[in-house]
């Protein structure tokens, strides 16, 4: 089992604890999603890898929620399920590199990592981020 190096667009499974689940007590997510990487950083002198990522779900945004919809192409590549997605940009989770929610993906043994966004896609998801960084709520997972 190798994890992948965390690279912004690089889509991984993981535990992502969105902020009504925090806001209810909970620590802990209650389902693991693909989740895309929109941020890598090494902190600090000890080399520690902070990663902040943007969750995939199969909700529809509500009227104010920014977010990116996955074609069905992409979702295919990356091995996900037929279903509409959307990458949400006004949730995201942060911590320390692989974390204890970073979780295998089912059915592909030792893997973490489902592929690549193409770049315009993860341009897109980016320039959302940064356009409404004051909107976005940022749940530190560490």
């Amino acid at each position: 089992m190798t994890l992948p190096a965390p690279a912004p667009g690089l889509v991984i499974r993981y535990a992502f604890l969105w902020s009504h689940e925090r806001e209810a007590g909970r620590t802990e997510a209650a389902k693991d999603r693909p989740c895309a990487i929109v941020l890598s950083a090494q902190r600090g002198q000890n080399g520690d890898v902070v990663v902040v990522v943007a969750p995939v779900t199969h909700s529809p945004p509500s009227a104010g929620q920014p977010s990116v919809a996955l074609p069905p192409v992409v979702a295919s590549r990356l091995g996900l399920d037929d279903g509409p997605a959307w990458i949400r940009v006004d949730e995201l989770n942060r911590f320390a590199w692989p974390g204890f929610d970073l979780r295998p993906i089912p059915g592909r043994a030792g893997a973490f990592a489902y592929g690549f966004l193409p770049r315009p896609l993860f341009e897109q998801v980016r320039a959302l981020i940064l356009d409404g960084r004051r909107k976005a709520r940022t749940i530190p997972r560490d």
